[in-house]
């Protein structure tokens, strides 16, 4: 439905891929998914009754005087980064900030706090919420104090970059060659976990004060092979064909007592409001053999794309496509009228 009525001007923003340098890349694969989220978004804002216009994000000065021309009355923040950077996804959250006019998602704080997984790990540390024991390595080991087996990623990223179908790591010297190449190819410290083996659970939270928590979604790994990892890896999330992808599916809803869901769902919100979420986000989390619950990650501004699970767990809810980008554009309306 339109906002109080009124139609408004949406931009919908998004990191322009041919600006990214990565078109070479396997990591293009998922840097190059935002177009299709984009068009997803845009189709649904004109399918609730607003304007809505593409811009993607190529070269900040001269976007800054697109702008400036075109007077929207709402950015749909869906930059991920700016030309290949990652880490600069909260520095495009901090211009809509200091141009003044309302934007979907999370905050530039949130943005910076969750892309640092250390710094992510250390603040849930400190509320003693169980996270995976963790060690950094900006060069290459010379010691490990972690019990093996152990996953290697790098510490600035998201999407699960880095993280292929081998990169369980069993010994040492495969943790040495592991972070040695990760180092290169990512050129930023590496995050190395224990790994938790067991159910993978992604649990999306929609809207603010308070946050509702959306029906549970799990990775499903029976599909996989004996021996095979269970793990999310880059191929199971974005690319279709291979076999990882197409023996992990999601299943949402998740089947759980309502025990575990009510501490899912609760650890959940605690790393919503410890990390500031506003509007939308995902959590990421493993439960081991015993039950125990480990947060993987905070996900600020997940996926939305129409299939995507954020979409997919919407509508377990009972909302629509349209729906969910309503709601998510009157959250930062409201952030205007309440200014």
């Amino acid at each position: 439905m339109k906002n109080n009525g009124k139609s408004l001007k949406v931009c919908i923003a998004y990191n322009a891929t041919e600006a990214s340098g990565l078109q070479q890349d396997m990591d293009f694969i998922s840097e190059a998914a935002v177009m299709e989220e984009a068009k997803n978004v845009h189709d649904a804002v004109k399918n609730l009754g607003h304007q809505a216009e593409y811009l993607p994000v190529k070269f900040l000065l001269s976007d800054l005087e697109i702008f400036k021309q075109r007077k929207y009355d709402l950015i749909f923040n869906l930059c991920e980064g700016y030309q290949g950077r990652s880490s600069q996804e909260m520095c495009i959250a901090g211009v809509w900030e200091l141009l003044g006019i309302p934007y979907t998602g999370n905050s530039p704080l949130t943005l910076g706090l969750a892309q640092n997984k250390v710094l992510t790990k250390r603040l849930m540390e400190s509320k003693k919420i169980a996270t995976p024991m963790y060690q950094v390595f900006s060069s290459p080991p010379k010691n490990c104090y972690l019990e093996f087996p152990v996953i290697a990623k790098p510490a600035q990223e998201d999407a699960s970059l880095g993280i292929t179908g081998d990169a369980v790591i069993t010994n040492f010297l495969e943790l040495t060659e592991r972070v040695t190449q990760l180092l290169e190819s990512y050129r930023q410290p590496i995050l190395v976990e224990e790994f938790v083996d067991g159910r993978e659970f992604n649990i999306s939270l929609l809207g603010n004060s308070p946050a509702r928590v959306l029906p549970l979604s799990e990775i499903n790994f029976s599909r996989l092979e004996p021996g095979q990892n269970h793990i999310a890896s880059y191929e199971a999330k974005w690319l279709p064909d291979h076999p990882m992808y197409q023996k992990t599916p999601p299943v949402c809803p998740a089947e759980v007592d309502e025990e575990l869901r009510i501490r899912l769902q609760d650890v959940a919100i605690q790393i919503y409001h410890l990390l500031k979420g506003r509007d939308y986000g995902r959590v990421d989390l493993r439960v081991d053999a015993h039950e125990k619950i480990f947060i993987l990650e905070f996900n600020p501004n997940p996926d939305i794309s129409r299939d995507a699970g954020f979409a997919n767990a919407a509508r377990a809810a009972g909302m629509t496509y349209e729906n969910l980008i309503d709601h998510i554009i009157n959250q930062a309306m409201g952030r205007k009228i309440n200014a």
